[in-house]
Formats: structure tokens, C-alpha cells, sequence
């Protein structure tokens, strides 16, 4: 038996640690992919078994031995730490934090998987207790009375509603012995053998047909499709067949979706027509839930799970499909921590596990598109909308010289009043929520600013609160200007809030659905907003990026994008994708089913060739031309980047140390651009001090030699010590 167990810890250090079996421990074997509890320092941690080996590099009185093994089995096996030690390379992420982010909360504390819930409960001396009698403990007094309120034993989750510190005075409940504590095993389902089917589906169109044949021939092996469909063309049909032909080979399916807001309709699609355990994993469940998902689908015995960025790692032992819905979609990617790319370690998962997967959009992104020219994707693409329906009218609106109302044109107001009176829906769509994003002193022009960030404050009405919306900072709407006392203090520009205010003046008695992160604050509220849309209790929508995506309502013949110019103007070389990807998402939400579509986009630019291109030749033109201005450019994804930011409360910090590496790697190689250091767009942010260095390079094996190399010199700097600075592979945002 080997005696040196190579182990990752949950620390910021890239390597792994060595430590001997523990003591007086049974021979039962310690196998990788197992979490074990270790001391560190002078702390417990629970890291994961990567490696064995018979010797060790580390003399044998420093080695240590393991505290406890947690789990009786191995919770990951050989495919998935390939996986995740690839993601620690190629991301030059510590391995041991990479690991920590690939298992729920609940796994990552020193409990066994077959225990990790617990659970609190009175005892009869705790049950025996009258609460009122703590008069000097008034907390004692509150969490007693909440316990015997509750009908049996309690979860961590159930106790953290009540929104302050109650662990210190549990301990002190469970110390007088009126509470107990149990550590109790999950309720697991079993394995379901097989595929059975509510109902069949429809009948498939041609293109549809070929595209199943084509991934179900790959069944087996890995292969990556580009499934390319325009907006209401079937390519959830596609997936519910694709499904059905991995479930009735013994299967599991994973399927990716950018945003919680999507899985509500998509699970609603997957249990419809499937008679098999669906299981979802994402940020709004509780962590119970979490784990309870992610067990059941490490066992084999969940066939479906449907899940965010964070389900990309998920164990499943029968992995038989992968698919990842609107691909294209930035929230695949991860803005800190551990900066993965979702869509990128699911096609290396695929590579990996040897199984086929499914990329869908209707607007691709452009590395993606690339990889399909390239021959690394085969493209199935749909080109007609499902059921002959035609496709939305686009037409501009030339906002020069134009009297608005929060934003909204004569025309666009003209309308939504003729689509409300034929009792068809609208939609209208602003990507800023709040009532306002400036808040200005007619007085003197005093502009409110967020004192931590280069940012304004943004003005929210109803709350009487101005807010940041980068670092979250909130304080009192003031009454009259700090600067001058002057009571004429004025919004600017709106928000869907301001919007919502206007459209509700302009269609009294008009059933209105705001969709922000402002409006859809508790867990059901979109579904039940949603509901109020396809019953036509809500004829009239108003949201943000939040309604672009992937959303079917049949009834909306009237789309409305209220300003499409912020993106035309950007710093960020993606910009203009993103507003076309946003521009054709936000369209193809009119004129479903039978009912044709029309879309307003409104502007001050209608002469813009980005808007033309998107016009007269749809999405396909606009990525042909906004590829080969990337490879005239020299941009991705004809070249490779890493962007390295710093950040400190001392202006110079960030600046000095990245200016050292940005020398270093000239002097290092020629095969590496550095470009800058120079300040973030917005430099401050959350009271720090925000510079990077763009590296940047046609070949990516260089590119990734350079940074390992990099990331050891940068330690040995003084500089390094001053701030906290973070190497970001493949970066989306440049800012």
C-alpha cells in the first residue's frame, strides 16, 4: 500500500501537499478522488486525494498524517480529476481552490457525504424550557421561542432566515443541553433504468431530422456540433430528442443553461415529455438541494441534470450527452475567483469523457463560429422558424430631433397602443434598471457619485435610494444638493423603473410585468410573472437582458428596444457582437406561432454599418465581417489572451507591479505582446485602485508557458505584496 498521499488543499498555492495514512486507521484503501480532513498550519481542512506514491520528496519528519477520511467511497473518479486538474492548468488556478468550487458547499466542511446535513432539534429539557424566562438573554429568549415554534428538527438553511448571527447563541442552547445536534444522511432516489416518455413530440422538419441524425450517429464518442438556429427554429425539440436517444442507451444528459432564468420553461420541457428524474443545480437553491442534486447524480441516479456555470463539474458516472443552450452567452464566464469559461470546460469534458456535445444559439459566438469554419465543430444549422412562422419585421427609429417620453419615440408609443388594441402583446426591452442613472443639481451641477467607485450613483424612486450598481453601495436619496443647498435636484435618463412609471400613464388599466434584478427579487417570482405573460394577464413587458433570453411568447407581435446606441461606442472589442447577439435575441421574441412580428430598435445613429449589416444580412453577415475585422486586427479568436489585474487602496501599487512583469515578459519572449500596464476603463472600484496588463499572443502553447513562468516570478517581487492582483485566461471583459 502506497504510504505518501499527494493531497489538494484549499489554499491559494499551486501544488499539491503530502501527507502519510492516518493513524491507527483500518487498511482500508484511501483511493483518489476521496475528501479527507488534514491539518494545515494550524488549521483542520478538507482537501481532496489526487495522487499516491511510496516516496516523497519532503523528509519524513516534516510529512504529517491525515486526520480522518470523510468518505467511505471515492466522490470523484479518474475522468472527472482529469477534468479539474485541466481547468487548474489551463485557468492557472490553484488546484486545491479548483477542486473546493466542484463540490457543494455542504461537502466542502469535515462531514461525510452519507451525513453532511445537519440538523438541530429541542431535547425534552429544551422543549421543558419557557423562553420568557430569559430575560437577560434576549437572544437565548428568541432562538428558543423559534425552535419551539418549529414542527421538528432544523436545517443551518432554515435557521440563517433568520437573518442574524444565531450560531454563538446555538452553541450556548446546545451547551445548557436544550438543543442536540445530528448529522443526518440524505434521502437518495434510485436509479431509474431506461427512458420513458409522457408523450411523444411532434413531427420534425427536414433540417430538424438531419441535425438528430447527425449527433445521434456520434452517440459513443466525442464530436462538438454548433446547432445554429434562428430564434423560434426548434432547437429545444432538437434536445428533447437528442434526450430521449441518450436515455434509451443508459445514459446521463447535462444540459447548460447562462442564467437561473432560463431553467424554469426548460425544466418545464424536459418533465412534460419525460417520465425520469430531472434534476436542477444552481446559485437559488439551498445548499441542502444543491447536495442533494449532486449526489444523486454522482450515484447515476439522476438521468437529467439541468444546471448554471456551476453544475459544469458535477459528477456523472453514465455521461452520455452534453449540451449547452445559448453558448454564446457572457454569463458562461466566470468574472472572479476561478475564471472559468463553462462552455469551454464542457467541450473539454466532452473531449474527455469521450461523448458528443451540442453548442445551440442563434447568434454564435464569434470564437465558435470560427472553430465551425475551421472544421473543429460540425454546424447543423435551422434556418426556417418552427411551424412556417415568419420572421419578424425590423425597422429602425431615428430618435434625432424626436420628443421623448423616458425614452420612448412617438413611433414606438404609436405602437404598443395599436398592439395593445388588437389584444396582442409588446415587449419592451432596456438594458438599465433603477429610475435613473444620473442624479443632477439644476442648480450648480452637482452630479451624485458613488464615493467608492468612478461610477454615478443611480437613482431608485421607489426605495428613495441612490445606488451603485459595481459595488453596491446605497444611501439616501438626498432632499437638496450637498454642494449648494439647492432643492432642485433632477433625474436623467431613465431606467425601466422610470419606464415602467411612464407606461402606466400612458395604458392605464394595461397589465404590466417589469423583469429586472430589482423586480424579481424571491425565489418564483419570474415563473409567476411568466404565468401572468402566457395568460395574457400581463399584456405588456418591460425588462432587461433578463426577457432576451431564450423566453417563447407566442402573443408578443411588437418588440421594442428603447436604446441600442451603448453599444455601438465601447473600449471593448466585443461590443459590437454583444449588441447584435442582443439585437437578434431581443427580436426573436415577436411574432411566434401565426402571428407575424414587428421590432422598433431606436437610435441616433440609423446611418451605423453594424446596424446595417444586422438588417440586410442578418447575424451570419455581420459575423463574417465582424471576423474578418478580428483577423485583420490580429484580435481573437485569432490570437490568445490573459489579462493580469491588480487592485489596492494605493493608487501606484497596481501600477508599479504590473509595469515590473509587463518588462519581464518583454525581456522573456518575443512571442508574448504585453500591451499596457494602464488603468481599468472605470479605475476605482469599491475604494480600490484597478490597473492591468493585457498579454496577448497568436500561439496559445506560448501564451500558457509564459504565464506558468510568470506566476512564480511575480512572487518573488516586493511589489506582489502590496495589492491583489489575478490572471484571468481567455478574458471576456476588458475592464
Amino acid at each position: 500500500m502506497p504510504t505518501i498521499f499527494r493531497i489538494a488543499v484549499p489554499v491559494p498555492l499551486p501544488r499539491l501537499f503530502d501527507y502519510t495514512p492516518p493513524r491507527g486507521g483500518d487498511d482500508a484503501p484511501i483511493l483518489p478522488g476521496s475528501r479527507v480532513l488534514v491539518p494545515f498550519g494550524r488549521r483542520q481542512l478538507v482537501g481532496c486525494v489526487v495522487s499516491s506514491s511510496p516516496v516523497s520528496d519532503v523528509p519524513a519528519e516534516r510529512l504529517r498524517p491525515i486526520s480522518r477520511v470523510l468518505d467511505s467511497r471515492p466522490l470523484l473518479d479518474g475522468g472527472d480529476l482529469r477534468l479539474l486538474r485541466w481547468a487548474a492548468e489551463y485557468y492557472h488556478y490553484p488546484l486545491g481552490e479548483v477542486l473546493a468550487a466542484a463540490f457543494p458547499v455542504l461537502l466542502r466542511r469535515a462531514r461525510s457525504a452519507e451525513e453532511a446535513v445537519r440538523r438541530y432539534g429541542l431535547t425534552d429539557a429544551g422543549r421543558a424550557q419557557v423562553p420568557d424566562e430569559l430575560k437577560r438573554a434576549p437572544r437565548q429568549r428568541q432562538l428558543l421561542a423559534w425552535l419551539q415554534a418549529q414542527a421538528g428538527d432544523v436545517e443551518e438553511e432554515l435557521l440563517d432566515s433568520l437573518e442574524w448571527d444565531w450560531r454563538q447563541v446555538l452553541r450556548i442552547l446546545c451547551d445548557k443541553g436544550w438543543v442536540a445536534v445530528r448529522d443526518c444522511p440524505l434521502e437518495q432516489p434510485a436509479v431509474v433504468p431506461g427512458v420513458s416518455l409522457h408523450k411523444p413530440g411532434p413531427a420534425l422538419n427536414p433540417e430538424q431530422d438531419a441535425a438528430v441524425a447527425a449527433v445521434a450517429a456520434a452517440l459513443g464518442g466525442f464530436k462538438a456540433f454548433l446547432l445554429e438556429g434562428v430564434t423560434g427554429s426548434g432547437k429545444t425539440e432538437v434536445y428533447l430528442r437528442l434526450i430521449q436517444q441518450a436515455l434509451e442507451q443508459g445514459r446521463q444528459v447535462l444540459a447548460l443553461l447562462p442564467e437561473i432564468a432560463l431553467t424554469p420553461q426548460l425544466e418545464a420541457r424536459f418533465r412534460e415529455r419525460f417520465a425520469v428524474p430531472v434534476g436542477l443545480f444552481h446559485s437559488g437553491l439551498t445548499e441542502t438541494e444543491r447536495l442533494r442534486v449532486w449526489l444523486a447524480a454522482q450515484r447515476g441516479a439522476l438521468p437529467i441534470l439541468l444546471g448554471t456555470r456551476s453544475a459544469v463539474f458535477t459528477p456523472m458516472p453514465a455521461l452520455g450527452l452534453i449540451l449547452v443552450d445559448e453558448e454564446h452567452d457572457a454569463s458562461f464566464k466566470a468574472q472572479d475567483g476561478f475564471r472559468l469559461h463553462a462552455r469551454d470546460v464542457a467541450v473539454m469534458r466532452a473531449r474527455l469523457g469521450g461523448v458528443p456535445i451540442v453548442l445551440g444559439s442563434a447568434t454564435p459566438s464569434l470564437e465558435t463560429v470560427h472553430n465551425a469554419r475551421r472544421g473543429r465543430y460540425q454546424r447543423l444549422q435551422l434556418s426556417k422558424r418552427a411551424g412556417e412562422a415568419l420572421p419578424p419585421r425590423v425597422r429602425l427609429v431615428d430618435l434625432r430631433n424626436q420628443r421623448l417620453e423616458a425614452g420612448l419615440s412617438p413611433a414606438l408609443r404609436g405602437a404598443v397602443a395599436e398592439t395593445l388594441a388588437q389584444g396582442e402583446q409588446a415587449l419592451l426591452f432596456l438594458n438599465r434598471r433603477g429610475y435613473a442613472p444620473v442624479l443632477i443639481c439644476h442648480g450648480c451641477g452637482w452630479v451624485a457619485r458613488c464615493r467608492r467607485c468612478d461610477a454615478n450613483d443611480v437613482v431608485h424612486a421607489k426605495q428613495q435610494r441612490l445606488r451603485c450598481h459595481h459595488c453596491g453601495a446605497d444611501q439616501a436619496l438626498p432632499s437638496v444638493c450637498p454642494d449648494c443647498g439647492s432643492d432642485d435636484l433632477r433625474p436623467l435618463g431613465q431606467g425601466t423603473e422610470r419606464v415602467e412609471q411612464v407606461l402606466r400613464s400612458f395604458y392605464p388599466g394595461v397589465g404590466l410585468a417589469r423583469v429586472d434584478r430589482d423586480s424579481i427579487r424571491h425565489k418564483g417570482e419570474l415563473e409567476r410573472i411568466l404565468d401572468d405573460v402566457h395568460n395574457g394577464k400581463a399584456q405588456l413587458l418591460l425588462g432587461t437582458q433578463m426577457l432576451a433570453k431564450g423566453h417563447h411568447f407566442p402573443n408578443v407581435t411588437l418588440v421594442g428596444v428603447l436604446d441600442v446606441d451603448g453599444g455601438l461606442f465601447s473600449v471593448d472589442f466585443r461590443a459590437g457582437e454583444r449588441l447584435a447577439q442582443l439585437i437578434v435575441q431581443v427580436a426573436g421574441r415577436a411574432g411566434r406561432g401565426d402571428k407575424p412580428g414587428t421590432v422598433l430598435l431606436q437610435t441616433h445613429h440609423p446611418e451605423h454599418p453594424l446596424l446595417h449589416s444586422l438588417l440586410r444580412e442578418g447575424y451570419a453577415g455581420f459575423a463574417r465581417d465582424a471576423l474578418a475585422e478580428r483577423q485583420a486586427a490580429g484580435l481573437p479568436p485569432f490570437s490568445h489572451q490573459a489579462l493580469l489585474r491588480g487592485e489596492a487602496t494605493e493608487r501606484s501599487a497596481p501600477q508599479v507591479f504590473l509595469q515590473e512583469l509587463a518588462e519581464w515578459v518583454r525581456r522573456e519572449t518575443p512571442e508574448v505582446f504585453a500591451l499596457g500596464p494602464a488603468p481599468a476603463p472605470r479605475e476605482r472600484l469599491a475604494g480600490r485602485y484597478r490597473w492591468q496588463l493585457l498579454l496577448q499572443s497568436g500561439n496559445r502553447a506560448a501564451l500558457h508557458r509564459l504565464l506558468e513562468k510568470l506566476l512564480r516570478h511575480a512572487e518573488t517581487l516586493p511589489a506582489a505584496a502590496k495589492l491583489r492582483w489575478s490572471v484571468d485566461v481567455d478574458p471576456a471583459d476588458l475592464y
